[in-house]
């Protein structure tokens, strides 16, 4: 790609034409130009139309070919975590025991300052020893050090003595036992304890390595879920002032804790959240048998997870962030933790009122269990879903981790996308990042493959809860589209031929016919490469290039 633009702006361009490419717009979805005037779209259109524009502006970037596409937004990541997890001990890739203890082992040597190793990413569902490691197998690898690993769905981790020895009472604490994984609070006491190790500079350069690497990836901007349970006032605030200073992705901040009075909302208001919500708890997780289930997990029979609020606490939040004109949110999996979400918003309604409660747009996280009733009570109130369709592509299938906790029938309803948008359900998709990596285009082509046909929806479709569906879900209508008028976050994109994918559950049903009227995608053909970002702009500010480009 030939380029005149320099690699990054002290101020948003003046006027930009970008040509000679393919745009992706509903003004016109035969694009090949569009102009940016500050941080802003002014104009989309073609190739010979834009030759009137040549004289008259600052930058001219010429495309070669390649594809311009709306910056996508991933509506759930932890930054900090997702850096430290780009930077430091990633257990994901350990494929067995054995291989995990000898990552723990290498890292703490390559640290050997560090005051409290960190990790993520473990899971044992393919391990061939089918077992976590002993707190004496951590303490001999970890050199005696305090450690902290959580678990690919960071519901609970591991640790050693040494950390436990840093948090006094840690074992009269729900979730506590002598050599298992920690849930519950004394993981979250364990948790805190284990970052407030990190220093200042440590955090915020994870921080803004979790950033960057999504900028790299055409993550324009990324909504934070921060709250008092998984980090802290410090880093939540840390991290708005990194985006507003730097040139990083936008991040939209969400606080998980209880909106109790107006006081409430108005300190999580300054904080900078844009809603109490995120990962607000109502649950666990499915790998750590922690989501709240109506039946009992089919490789635990003895238990259905855990409940962390009621219907009551849930109307009382919900009605609470209305009447203080502030979203509401809840993190629920479970199919017993759905009800007592939707039950909740519904007794919220009936106090507030339905019309001011659907105005809110009020969110849940994940909604991985949900049923014809609760998708029912997602569209009465308006409620948005905001779901990782990586879930499905790691964990589902018949061999899958889901299929082991809950067995065949219930593991196939999981994550209904189709049914979702059937219903009118607004859509927003994310990765919860570092539970599953930041992959956007991986998410769209997860969700138009997902292991159950039913469940499938169009890259289209997916495309868009992945663009303007993560602006819509914190309360913008007028982003995530490549429109006069719009912001200017774009990401242009090296890619193959486009296409046009109905709307159905056939697995290859793709089209490359103009007449279809409809901006076309990249071919996501489980097996073909993904798309190559290029280069991502935020607001008419350039904030990754490709090296080498």
């Amino acid at each position: 790609m030939n380029d005149t633009v320099p690699a990054t702006h002290t101020t948003p361009a003046r006027t930009v034409l970008l040509r000679g490419g393919r745009v992706h717009s509903p003004a016109d979805p035969f694009a090949t130009a569009m102009v940016v005037e500050g941080d802003r779209v002014a104009w989309v259109g073609s190739e010979g139309a834009a030759d009137s524009f040549a004289d008259g502006v600052d930058d001219i970037l010429h495309l070669d070919g390649a594809l311009v596409t709306p910056a996508f937004t991933d509506a759930h990541v932890h930054a900090t975590a997702t850096g430290l997890a780009l930077t430091g001990l990633d257990l994901g890739p350990a494929a067995s025991l054995a291989d995990a203890l000898d990552r723990i082992r290498d890292h703490a040597h390559a640290h050997p300052g560090d005051t409290v190793l960190l990790g993520t990413g473990w899971d044992t569902t393919d391990w061939p020893e089918q077992r976590h490691p002993t707190r004496a197998e951590l303490a001999a690898a970890a050199d005696g050090r305090p450690l902290y690993l959580t678990r690919v769905d960071v519901h609970s981790a591991l640790v050693t003595d040494a950390l436990v020895d840093r948090v006094p009472g840690i074992g009269r604490l729900d979730g506590y036992a002598a050599d298992a994984p920690l849930t519950g609070d004394a993981h979250h006491a364990a948790r805190e304890a284990a970052h407030s190790s990190l220093t200042a500079a440590q955090r915020t350069g994870a921080q803004r390595a979790a950033l960057r690497h999504a900028a790299s990836l055409g993550i324009g901007s990324v909504h934070e879920c921060g709250g008092p349970d998984i980090s802290s006032e410090d880093d939540f605030t840390g991290l708005l002032r990194l985006a507003a200073e730097d040139h990083v992705p936008r991040v939209t901040g969400y606080w998980a804790e209880a909106v109790t009075s107006p006081d409430a909302a108005r300190r999580i208001r300054e904080l900078g959240a844009v809603g109490a919500a995120g990962d607000f708890f109502a649950d666990g997780s499915l790998g750590s048998h922690t989501a709240h289930l109506h039946a009992p997990y089919a490789d635990a029979p003895g238990t259905t997870g855990s409940a962390r609020l009621d219907e009551d606490a849930v109307a009382a939040h919900v009605a609470a962030c209305t009447e203080a004109g502030l979203q509401a949110g809840f993190h629920a999996i479970g199919d017993a933790a759905l009800t007592a979400v939707t039950r909740g918003v519904h007794r919220a309604a009936e106090r507030v009122g339905t019309a001011r409660v659907r105005a809110a747009r009020h969110r849940v996280e994940h909604a991985e269990m949900l049923d014809r009733d609760a998708i029912e009570a997602f569209a009465a109130y308006a409620l948005t879903a905001s779901v990782q369709p990586a879930f499905d592509a790691a964990w589902g299938g018949e061999e899958g981790m889901y299929s082991r906790r809950l067995g065949h029938e219930r593991a196939r309803a999981l994550n209904p996308y189709a049914a979702l948008l059937r219903a009118g359900v607004p859509l927003a998709l994310g990765s919860d990042s570092p539970v599953t990596p930041l992959d956007p285009w991986g998410a769209v082509r997860a969700a138009a493959f997902h292991h159950a046909p039913e469940h499938r929806i169009s890259a289209r479709a997916a495309f868009t809860a992945h663009t303007r569906g993560g602006w819509r879900a914190a309360g913008r209508d007028d982003a995530g589209t490549l429109v006069p008028g719009a912001p200017a976050d774009y990401a242009v994109w090296e890619t193959g031929e486009l296409v046009v994918q109905a709307p159905d559950t056939r697995v290859a049903n793709w089209s490359t016919d103009p007449r279809s009227g409809t901006p076309g995608l990249p071919a996501l053909t489980p097996g073909i490469p993904l798309p190559v970002c290029l280069r991502t702009v935020v607001g008419g500010r350039t904030v990754h290039v490709r090296p080498n480009e």
